[in-house]
């Protein structure tokens, strides 16, 4: 029998756990407009001024994820809508999408990505058609996908080249662009290969600033449920491998080992290439909020 709960250390150290809230300091998080109707006020979760990417699943209409950014906006977050390319007809649709972002919600940040659909609904397949369109001069932060463990719809013999040479291309926009660029990652479970991974982009000449997608505590099968959903792999194994455990197969999943090994990591290595933390609250966003409650990230109302 596990002597102490699945996904948490007997005991961090005192500079161990001062690590990791200072690895968490400025972390963003994930909503979509039907997940942030649930929450009465989202100042009673987030610290003050914290970037909220806002999901936009096919299908979702462009007034409700316009309302969600001006609801965060007004309530003093950072909203950052998700721009995927392949559910975008055409030039004037996503003229229009940035026009009422910023003349309604005053919107200054996009994370600009290819999508899901395997078929592209109009002109657009990638981000980068996106990027070079010129809709987004002016924008103050431009996000890009990352893929720790490579992308099959990019790359399906999973040589990772494709993925690389696009890394390459953001890069090489970031430099001559004026916008703050990052790059944000799919949700991984272990530190390991991630750092192998983002020293790898260096090495590759790669230099845009990583955002680690994170996923929030949740039950373990709902958590094996989206990665595989979402193509997550050699992390798949890890998951899996605890599931055999009947001890912590009942137990929730929280981040804590995978989040103190990379916060050590950076505070050894302070020019680590990951820049922030970004969460993927698969189990509820206040459960995730709470989470980050507990290592020293107090709510705007709490402030």
């Amino acid at each position: 029998m596990a002597l102490f709960p699945f996904g948490r250390k007997a005991a961090a150290t005192a500079t161990g756990s001062e690590a990791l809230s200072a690895f968490l300091n400025g972390y963003s998080i994930e909503v979509m407009p039907r997940t942030a109707e649930k929450v009465a006020d989202f100042r009673a979760l987030l610290p003050a001024g914290t970037r909220v990417y806002i999901a936009h699943i096919e299908g979702t209409p462009i007034e409700e994820m316009v309302a969600t950014a001006a609801r965060l906006r007004a309530e003093g977050y950072e909203p950052m809508p998700h721009f995927p390319a392949r559910i975008i007809a055409d030039k004037a649709m996503l003229t229009d999408w940035v026009a009422r972002y910023q003349g309604e919600a005053g919107v200054k940040q996009g994370l600009i990505l290819a999508g899901n659909p395997q078929k592209q609904l109009g002109d657009f397949h990638s981000s980068m058609q996106l990027l070079e369109s010129g809709a987004f001069d002016g924008f103050e932060r431009l996000h890009v996908a990352g893929h720790p463990e490579g992308n099959k719809d990019i790359d399906p013999d999973g040589s990772e080249r494709m993925v690389m040479e696009a890394a390459r291309w953001k890069t090489a926009f970031a430099q001559r662009t004026d916008a703050k660029m990052a790059m944000a990652t799919q949700f991984c479970f272990e530190a390991g290969p991630v750092i192998e991974w983002v020293n790898n982009l260096k090495r590759e000449g790669v230099d845009l600033p990583v955002h680690i997608g994170v996923a929030g505590p949740a039950k373990l099968q709902t958590l094996i449920k989206f990665a595989i959903a979402c193509g997550v792999g050699p992390s798949l194994k890890v998951l899996q491998k605890r599931a055999m455990d009947v001890s912590k197969l009942l137990l929730p999943y929280e981040p804590d080992d995978f989040l103190q090994d990379l916060a050590e990591h950076k505070a050894a290595n302070p020019d680590f290439g990951i820049e922030s933390v970004h969460f993927f609250p698969l189990g509820g966003i206040k459960t995730n909020a709470e989470w980050t409650h507990r290592h020293g990230q107090q709510p705007a109302q709490a402030a």
